[in-house]
């Protein structure tokens, strides 16, 4: 083992295995080494959480990092999100349902992490990466001043110190560099969450014997979406994984319905019984018997730098983390190790790096933002199925808009495209806040009232537009004129369903507050209404 590299990781978790296979990819003559504290393999199933992937990851997973081939065969692909607005509701198939027909054309998948974890370190020790698990850090001296970074670890019984051009830091919520530098940034969003995995797959089909019920997405069948049981303050998610697990969780807020509600096995089950009765009643069943059962208190949190010209970064959770309802944590980690890798590759080159460090760090810290207004107060929406159904439309064309192509488009360290689609962002940013203060309000307006029992389909694969955006996904990379065209026709088709949300809006409460949409709107052309019955019914 080499004593001086090129860069050192801390942590060989999804974040740090991922980058450490992205910078040999990039560049096979760089000596990286990653450190793990858990000792490899490890266990499938129940090891970590964050299961759910959506398009930016897919991509990187799947296309930057050349993983297709391990997806396909080792993990189960993904029937997109589905939602059931059902606090309470035992006859699940009696309630709203929000979801896809058919499968997308973009893939995504779910994760088994122990499995994909124990894959990423394999194929990072076949690109010649030094993977040594069962590894504990002990001490870290980061350098300044174009001095080599210090660390020092124990592995197998002895006490090594490595230096290293660049350090990253992966190490999940142990935060070694935040903490180090006390990065850590106030983030007023109070969520908690609980999970567990069990044995077996959770089929929600089990819930109904209705033949036009059970063939609405048949196949494939709905046990592959990530399914989302929603209700005013909470979410609970199923996920079900390659190894023959469900992943189960309950994500709330903390101020609609505490922690303590919920932080044991037992206890979350009789929450489930109250709440979500129908998923307790499948869990019952002797051949789910519980794997784990952990539980995080105010999980979101930010990071005040990330990037530093000192040669220096954080990846993932050591950084940076939302919220889960999208599942935007692993895109989050192929967007930071995007900017380390192009960061390490212009050292590499001899060029000024220092400069895209900050604006790269801007850059993040923008996209953090913005997407944390998808959730931040938002939490008492989610029962509702009038207005929630609109508001994830409303979501997933600001992230097929905007930022996922960006992503998919190989643009994410385009400074100069993304200096002249500013204005477009900057547009697109103004009305996402617009938005989601209406949806929020007229959220309040409607009041905390009971799901309807209609059994309605809201069937997302039927949006022609909609369909579209998530297929120009797949299209291969643009050159400079088409890409700002199709980006700035995105936003323009924001424009039009803004448009009308906020008619919607008035037609329930004339009185509602527009915060500022009629005057950003008011030069826009209508036309066809972009949601049709039974969405705006």
């Amino acid at each position: 083992m080499n004593t001086k590299v090129d860069v050192v990781i801390l942590g060989g978790g999804l974040a740090g295995l991922s980058l450490s296979i992205q910078l040999k990819r990039m560049d096979p003559a760089l000596h990286v080494t990653v450190i793990e504290r858990q000792r490899h393999p490890v266990r499938e199933a129940a090891f970590k959480v964050g299961e759910s992937t959506v398009e930016i990851a897919a991509h990187y997973f799947g296309h930057v990092l050349g993983l297709r081939e391990h997806l396909e065969g080792e993990q189960i692909r993904k029937f997109g999100f589905r939602f059931f607005f059902s606090d309470g509701v035992e006859a699940i198939d009696r309630c709203t349902e929000l979801g896809v027909s058919k499968l997308l054309p973009m893939v995504s998948w779910q994760l088994d992490r122990g499995r994909f974890e124990n894959f990423l370190g394999e194929r990072a020790r076949e690109l010649g990466v030094v993977f040594l698990d069962d590894a504990t850090v002990k001490h870290v001296v980061p350098g300044g001043d174009g001095n080599l970074h210090v660390v020092d670890f124990e592995h197998e019984g002895d006490l090594v110190q490595l230096e290293a051009r660049w350090l990253v830091d992966a190490s999940g919520r142990a935060s070694l560099l935040k903490r180090k530098f006390d990065l850590v940034a106030d983030n007023p969003h109070d969520v908690n969450a609980a999970w567990w995995r069990v044995d077996g797959i959770v089929d929600p089909n089990q819930w109904s014997n209705d033949g036009d019920w059970l063939s609405r997405c048949t196949p494939p069948h709905r046990w592959r979406s990530t399914n989302h049981l929603c209700g005013r303050g909470y979410w609970a998610w199923m996920i079900p994984l390659a190894s023959g697990a469900h992943s189960i969780g309950i994500v709330a807020d903390g101020a609609l319905h505490p922690l303590e509600q919920m932080k044991t096995h037992a206890l979350a089950t009789d929450w489930l019984r109250e709440h979500q009765p129908a998923l307790a009643t499948l869990l019952d069943d002797p051949r789910h018997a519980v794997q784990d059962f952990r539980f995080l208190r105010h999980f979101s949190h930010g990071c005040r730098q990330v990037f530093s010209g000192d040669r220096w970064a954080i990846t993932g959770e050591a950084g940076l983390f939302l919220d889960p309802f999208y599942s935007p944590g692993s895109d989050f980690i192929a967007i930071g190790n995007t900017y380390i890798c192009d960061l390490i590759q212009r050292d590499r080159a001899g060029t000024p790096f220092a400069p895209y460090a900050a604006i790269y760090q801007q850059l993040i810290d923008s996209f953090f933002d913005n997407t944390m207004t998808l959730y931040r107060d938002q939490y008492a929406l989610f029962g509702d199925a009038r207005v929630m159904p609109l508001k994830v439309i409303w979501d997933y064309t600001y992230y097929w808009s905007v930022l996922a192509p960006l992503f998919t488009g190989s643009r994410m360290t385009d400074v100069a495209m993304l200096g002249r689609l500013r204005p477009v962002f900057e547009r697109a940013t103004r009305l996402n806040i617009a938005v989601q203060a209406l949806l929020r309000e007229w959220g309040e307006r409607n009041g905390a009232a009971s799901p309807p029992q209609d059994g309605r389909v809201l069937d997302q694969y039927l949006i022609p537009w909609f369909h579209e955006l998530n297929r120009a996904l797949t299209d291969p990379p643009q050159d400079d004129v088409s890409f700002h065209a199709r980006i700035a026709a995105n936003v323009v088709l924001m424009d039009r369903l803004a448009a009308q949300l906020l008619g919607e809006a008035r037609r329930d409460h004339p009185q509602i507050e527009d915060f500022g949409l009629t005057a950003m709107l008011a030069d826009v052309m209508p036309g066809e209404p972009l949601l049709q019955a039974p969405w705006v019914e």
